[in-house]
């Protein structure tokens, strides 16, 4: 199954580290950029589609989808031992 590199996010409240992420994104081989819901995301990786965060560059750590204590999926990536969050300190997609 295909890969891609998760590279931006747009969150609720782009301030708060704990917000909901609303949206991923990143750019195709080919340089075209892409952009996906949460909802997207999280339905692709149920598809067996493998998405990433490098950061810092080089520490690749998978994203995967987990279940809320409200019983809602959510994306985050496995844990890797750093801090911030991988995903929730990418920055704001274009």
């Amino acid at each position: 199954m295909p890969s891609q590199t998760i590279l931006c996010i747009n969150k609720d409240d782009r301030q708060n580290p704990y917000e909901r992420i609303l949206r991923v994104g990143g750019v195709n081989p080919g340089g075209a950029r892409w952009s996906l819901s949460q909802r997207e995301a999280i339905q692709y990786i149920k598809d067996g589609w493998d998405f990433y965060v490098e950061r810092p560059p080089g520490d690749r750590v998978r994203v995967e989808v987990a279940r809320s204590r409200f019983d809602n999926d959510y994306i985050k990536t496995e844990a890797d031992g750093d801090e911030p969050n991988n995903l929730l300190s990418l920055p704001e997609c274009p």
